[in-house]
């Protein structure tokens, strides 16, 4: 996966910061989204995101989530 493709959230994962649903529970589970970066390094050494994919879904709304959470569309 690399930036600019669009995916999908495949597993059941829990959020507390949507815009819409500010502190509480939400499951972004089957939202589609474009991947914006990819954490691999910082200032040019090698780094071990834990969650490196960042995805922009509709709206204002990012999330940084794992490559086994996220499915090509």
């Amino acid at each position: 996966m690399q930036v600019g493709d669009r995916v999908r959230v495949k597993e059941s994962v829990m959020v507390y910061h949507h815009p819409e649903h500010r502190n509480q529970a939400f499951d972004i589970q089957g939202l589609e989204g474009e991947i914006t970066a990819v954490l691999r390094e910082w200032n040019g050494a090698p780094i071990s995101a834990n969650f490196p994919f960042q995805i922009k879904f509709a709206g204002k709304f990012r999330a940084h989530l794992r490559e086994n959470e996220l499915e090509l569309i």
